[in-house]
């Protein structure tokens, strides 16, 4: 008899409902069976996105207590906590023992309220090795950001981290993928891969958007460029002609996760962001999704695609065969762009 593969458990990004939407530990309750882990910011602290708590209607007060709350909750209801110290830049402190100080200063206040986190995800090898220094029991994961694609690039740190959330750019690349995840696991180490990034492939502006969306706040504070944009993606998807690298992109269909079952130990969800992060965690939790693909991502360019939708139900049974078997020359292939004319449904016809 056949046997089935164990599915793997999705680690979903912490965020505070707007209002009317379902309060978070509810939908991870509701979903409980399919989640392993809930990533999470700490008020004030930059993450990789503008610090939560920061953002209108809450302040890092109002942010730390609701927080607080549902970090019991989900700690009683023994889901795993990973906490994000997840900047691409930290600035003159990155090396600072006044970064030390916060960071065993917010790991004190967790654990004094018996809501530390299990793990720790972070793109500095500096604050890795204060985590392996001072708490050697917490598990620390090496950022997507920090774009690991090969076993060289986990050699040069692998003794800073436990777990990598390896480079989106090669989610559909499964022999680079599988050689990755098969070395990770004969040192013992985990992986993670994050499946509804809507960002472009290989794209060469990556790092100035990270600051950009880590700097926000103080960005608004400043007399800029009024044509001046943080990411270069709305600008390019604005041009119809470039609808089709939305198809080329690193995202995985809800469909498609079971291909990936037994080769890496997590699949991350972007959820901090999002405008429907009960959407994303019902449509990848069920593995499955009837509406706009768009839709699912964040960075979400769906709208930038109006009038026509990506209708999730027309994809062609070969899209993940075609999709990761193909070397990627994009110049010479015409499969994608066929793929477009099927599943780009003009919605108000």
């Amino acid at each position: 008899m056949k046997q089935t593969k164990a599915k793997t458990p999705l680690s979903v990004g912490y965020t505070v409902p707007a209002d009317g939407q379902i309060p978070f530990v509810d939908l991870i309750s509701r979903y409980r069976d399919a989640i392993g882990e809930v990533y999470f910011a700490f008020p004030g602290i930059s993450s990789g996105r503008s610090p939560f708590g920061q953002e209108s209607p809450y302040n890092d007060y109002d942010a730390l207590n609701i927080l607080t709350e549902d970090l019991v909750a989900l700690t009683q209801m023994g889901v795993d906590r990973n906490l994000l110290f997840n900047a691409s830049c930290g600035g003159a402190d990155c090396m600072s023992l006044q970064h030390e100080r916060e960071v065993l200063s917010i790991l004190d206040f967790l654990f004094e309220r018996g809501i530390g986190p299990t793990g720790i995800t972070t793109t500095s090898p500096v604050t890795a090795e204060i985590i392996k220094r001072n708490a050697p029991e917490i598990q620390v994961r090496a950022s997507v950001n920090m774009r690991i694609d090969s076993i060289k690039g986990v050699q040069y740190v692998e003794h800073l981290f436990d777990s990598f959330c390896i480079c989106r750019d090669i989610n559909r690349d499964l022999d680079a993928l599988g050689r990755l995840t098969e070395y990770l696991h004969k040192q013992g180490k985990t992986c993670s891969i994050l499946v509804n990034s809507g960002c472009l492939r290989k794209c060469s502006m990556q790092s100035f958007h990270d600051n950009a969306v880590s700097h926000e706040l103080e960005i608004r504070s400043k007399a800029n460029l009024s044509w001046a944009r943080p990411a270069g993606c709305r600008e390019f998807f604005s041009t119809p002609l470039h609808h089709v690298d939305f198809l080329q992109n690193t995202w995985i269909r809800p469909e498609d996760l079971h291909h990936y079952d037994g080769m890496v130990d997590l699949f991350k969800i972007a959820t901090r962001m999002h405008f429907l992060p009960a959407v994303v965690i019902d449509a990848y939790a069920n593995r499955s999704y009837h509406g706009n693909l768009a839709d699912l991502f964040e960075p979400g360019h769906g709208p930038l695609f109006a009038p026509f939708v990506v209708d999730n139900d027309r994809f062609p049974e070969d899209w993940f065969e075609k999709t990761t078997s193909c070397n990627k020359d994009c110049r010479r292939c015409g499969y994608c762009r066929s793929v477009k004319e099927k599943v780009f449904v003009n919605s108000e016809m």
